[in-house]
């Protein structure tokens, strides 16, 4: 497996940023007995289910801060 050219950027990258979000959002699934007062069902996999796809889109979305080498 070889690494993207710019892999060193990898922090600066919007889909990492929104993929990491996802997976956040993923395991505070977990707690969600704590938020049930507060949060309504389903809001947690909603929200996760949309920050991934919007990780597959700003993967393909060229980006300004970031250097093509």
């Amino acid at each position: 497996m070889k690494l993207i050219s710019n892999a060193q950027q990898a922090s600066r990258m919007w889909s990492i940023r929104l993929a990491a979000l996802s997976g956040a959002l993923a395991a505070a699934e977990t707690t969600l007995p704590l938020w049930s007062d507060i949060i309504p069902d389903g809001a947690f996999a909603a929200l996760s289910s949309g920050l991934a796809v919007a990780a597959a889109v700003a993967r393909v979305i060229k980006q300004a801060n970031i250097d093509d080498e």
